[in-house]
């Protein structure tokens, strides 16, 4: 695969401003597993062949990566996060520590895949060209990411509990969540064509609770909020109170497209 700039190494980091998502991989495969295993529909919807080469995108501990590399295509998972690197590398993987908004190949792939990463991208712009210049003519694009209404009502809860306890909640946005007209603006203004996108709804059970969840997908949230760890659990937990059943309201926009040839 030709890069356009030399691979990304350990030593470099992210752009902060680029994605908002902090993640520790062993905490994220106890409590996220539920994220791969619903991200399958997409992965139908790509059909990687053999010999393909495929971009993940955002591709997190390789879950998802492995299925597309057992059914023949050839892959490269990027995520910018190291601890997720480090896991998909540990399933054999050919893994690379990237920003997706900072991809480092040029036309080198049959297709590209993203499940569940693209709503923590805010250089959502930047993203989309990105990943337009990294496949190859004909090639195309298809995942799931959050879509409007994504999470509201356990955003709107968790951010409650925070100015309850004397946290302000920060002041810019942590996810990039559009409607199907947003989003098929975004990546038609990058060159793509034959853009289509759906808005599903998905109540989600969260096997390990709304406490877990909070603590684990709103690290970053938390964060920038300058919450201790120490106080963490205890706001999981006061947020799973109020929360109720432990459904969580997601809300996925499922995507595919196309460079022109």
């Amino acid at each position: 695969l030709h890069a356009a700039r030399p691979e990304a190494g350990f030593e470099q980091m992210s752009d902060p401003v680029a994605s908002t998502s902090q993640w520790d991989a062993a905490d994220y495969a106890r409590v996220g597993g539920f994220v791969p295993a619903l991200g399958e529909a997409a992965l139908d919807l790509l059909d990687p062949q053999p010999g393909e080469a495929i971009l993940d995108v955002g591709c997190g501990d390789g879950a998802l990566t492995l299925k597309i590399k057992e059914r023949g295509a050839e892959v490269v998972g990027i995520d910018n996060s190291l601890s997720m690197v480090a896991a998909a590398k540990a399933r054999g993987l050919d893994a690379r520590l990237m920003d997706a908004a900072d991809l480092r190949f040029d036309e080198a792939f049959d297709a590209a895949f993203s499940n569940a990463t693209l709503h923590w991208v805010l250089d959502k712009e930047r993203a989309a060209r990105a990943i337009y210049f990294a496949l190859k003519r004909g090639g195309r694009f298809v995942g799931e990411m959050g879509g409007a209404g994504n999470l509201a009502s356990l955003r709107e809860l968790l951010d409650e509990v925070l100015v309850e306890r004397g946290y302000g909640p920060p002041t810019y946005a942590a996810n990039w969540c559009p409607d199907v007209q947003e989003f098929a603006a975004v990546y038609e203004g990058a060159g793509f064509r034959d853009v289509e996108a759906e808005l599903i709804s998905r109540p989600t059970t969260l096997e390990h609770g709304v406490a877990a969840w909070v603590t684990t997908f709103r690290a970053g949230w938390l964060d920038r909020a300058g919450v201790p760890l120490a106080e963490r659990p205890a706001i999981g937990e006061a947020v799973a109170q109020r929360m109720g059943p432990d459904t969580a309201d997601y809300v996925r926009l499922r995507f595919k497209m196309r460079k022109p040839d």
